[in-house]
């Protein structure tokens, strides 16, 4: 009965370690999210959209990372999209921003259950040679097997050294809404 009780023992205590070590190898990833970049002035609203989002999300440990092209921007209007990988963020010389960080909480979300869950995310973005540390609530959306996020936050140009023309200062604000949409997490 005792050799029994620890073969028992043991085979539960391996089916936690395997069950523990695949949980934290499940990395999600999508290369179709989206990030949307909103700023308001008097004379005209600025707004762009780039639908080739890479991020890795890796939900035992929370950390989450995102990579984007800038030329992957594109604007309703060509002269602006020029300029904005021309003139202001520098595409070229500066190819591509990141995030990197942790979502807190992340160990707790159930990926097999349909629920909404409200999360914090900080980390560091990286934009234009600079690095700043950012922090923002998030909303994962678990439905029917899709888990999907959103978050919203601003920017200053400044701060990432991106310097505004006096010429047309009053037409493109130093503060940039952006909005963070993943529709769908595939299992990598």
């Amino acid at each position: 009965m005792k050799i029994k009780h620890i073969q028992y023992s043991i085979c539960l205590v391996l089916s936690l370690c395997i069950s523990a070590t695949v949980r934290t190898q499940t990395k999600l990833f999508t290369k179709s999210g989206t990030i949307q970049f909103f700023s308001k002035t008097k004379l005209e609203n600025i707004e762009a959209t780039n639908n080739k989002v890479l991020c890795v999300w890796i939900p035992n440990s929370g950390d989450i990372e995102f990579a984007v092209l800038m030329k992957g921007f594109v604007f309703k209007k060509a002269l602006m999209q020029e300029h904005f990988n021309d003139e202001y963020v520098e595409s070229d010389r500066y190819p591509k921003a990141t995030f990197k960080g942790k979502m807190e909480g992340s160990s707790s979300i159930s990926l097999d259950a349909d629920r909404m869950y409200n999360v914090k995310v900080k980390g560091i973005l990286n934009m234009h040679g600079i690095s700043n540390e950012v922090s923002t609530n998030a909303v994962i959306r678990i439905s029917q097997g899709v888990i999907r996020a959103e978050a919203n936050f601003t920017i200053s140009l400044s701060d990432y050294k991106i310097k505004i023309p006096s010429i047309v200062a009053t037409n493109v604000s130093n503060q940039i809404s952006l909005q963070v949409t993943i529709p769908a997490f595939q299992s990598l």
